[in-house]
């Protein structure tokens, strides 16, 4: 049976963690009190923080019984994630807490599939959440008061969280009939590109395109992790650049990550991989100084890339896409990889592109599964995004 559950510290919330699960119960929600806490518990629950705190990679040690607060609060954040990922009865997850309750329960529900129900009771829900939520669907829910024992105010507000993960528990949404979704990343001097493939394939595929800013990449792979996504077309793989050199829209070193967990039919390419993001001029780091810029907007400033950090670009991706080992196709654009890169375009660099791909190809380490081709056109011809879309349907068919 599915259950509900509903996490908190026992030792500094318990008042609160046993009101919200009888409140659960009471709206039909079959309840699991988990106690995430680094002291006693001072109310009965179903899951010991002891238990819960073995599931950390050097043992509940590394969580409990330790003076170092910040460290315990880190270490039963990594070991709840572990611990709910292992559970195959979730129903949903309810949590309450101030800033280390939320950390810790946010960090498990960040690591749970999309879809499934995540509420998060917070003293921080009103502030700014990013770090909690991610790129998750975690509802993040203020609880107006300190949790510091109940009142009238956090009855109410604990007992419409009860109602809302109950409800969401007893009436999940309908598995999605019609045609697949299909991942697609896109940048403003990718448009051309990404707009004609969608256009071809919008009628086999729902096309969710992304835009390339870090939380753009990730969103898209951890909809490939949750299993909402039949492939993926990775025209536009720029968010590489900030994560290496320091810019603004970064990517995380768990770029590709995802194409590899799921072996996910895959067509990558080069888009956008001349520039690294910055906000406006007086934000730039001093080190790149009197190197070529364009002003995108008064409050975004793009940086060329020059031919040695093509290089490292070219190998790390390369290094990412030889750990797959599903159908990987990626293309290369001979002649330019943005709006900006094209003969008498303010990028246009042709050795710093030669650089780019000659890495790719270098150490991608082409398979039978897994192939680098050059095609003499700039990205944004249609006849470059005729070509990334045939390899697309191509490889959906193995």
């Amino acid at each position: 049976m599915k259950r509900i559950y509903v996490v908190g510290t026992a030792d500094t919330k318990g008042e609160e963690l046993a009101f919200l699960a009888d409140a659960v119960a009471a709206a039909g929600g079959p309840v699991i009190r988990v106690d995430i806490g680094t002291r006693g518990a001072t109310v009965p629950v179903d899951v010991a923080a002891s238990e819960v705190a073995a599931h950390h990679p050097d043992g509940a040690g590394a969580v409990l019984g330790i003076d170092n607060r910040g460290t315990a609060v880190a270490g039963m954040g990594v070991a709840f994630a572990r611990f709910i990922q292992s559970r195959d009865d979730v129903a949903g997850v309810i949590g309450i807490g101030g800033g280390g309750g939320t950390s810790i329960v946010t960090a498990g529900m960040r690591a749970l599939p999309l879809g499934l129900p995540k509420i998060m009771v917070s003293t921080l829900a009103s502030g700014d959440t990013a770090p909690y939520v991610d790129v998750s669907d975690i509802v993040m829910m203020p609880s107006v008061t300190d949790m510091a024992g109940l009142n009238r105010l956090s009855r109410v507000v604990l007992h419409n969280a009860a109602q809302a993960i109950a409800g969401m528990a007893a009436k999940p949404a309908p598995i999605a009939a019609g045609k697949p979704a299909l991942g697609l990343t896109m940048f403003g001097v990718t448009t051309p590109c990404v707009t004609a493939i969608v256009e071809q394939l919008r009628a086999d595929y729902d096309c969710m395109v992304f835009h390339a800013t870090g939380t753009g990449g990730r969103s898209m792979e951890k909809l490939a992790d949750s299993g909402l996504l039949a492939g993926v077309i990775d025209i536009t793989t720029t968010e590489v650049c900030d994560l290496l050199f320091g810019g603004v829209l970064p990517a995380t070193q768990d770029r590709f990550g995802a194409v590899a967990r799921t072996r996910l039919p895959y067509v990558g390419s080069v888009g956008a991989l001349d520039m690294v993001n910055f906000w406006a001029p007086p934000t730039i780091p001093e080190r790149y100084r009197g190197r070529l810029f364009y002003e995108h907007n008064p409050n975004v400033t793009l940086m060329r890339t020059t031919a040695e950090e093509c290089r490292r670009i070219g190998e790390w991706i390369g290094g990412r896409l030889a750990r797959c080992d599903g159908q990987v196709r990626f293309l290369i654009p001979e002649k330019g990889v943005s709006a900006l890169d094209i003969e008498g375009g303010a990028f246009f660099d042709p050795e710093a592109d030669a650089a780019l791909f000659e890495a790719i190809e270098r150490t991608i380490k082409p398979t039978k599964n897994r192939t680098v081709t050059r095609l003499p056109l700039h990205i944004n011809d249609p006849a470059f995004a005729k070509a990334a879309a045939e390899a697309f349907l191509d490889i959906a068919k193995t």
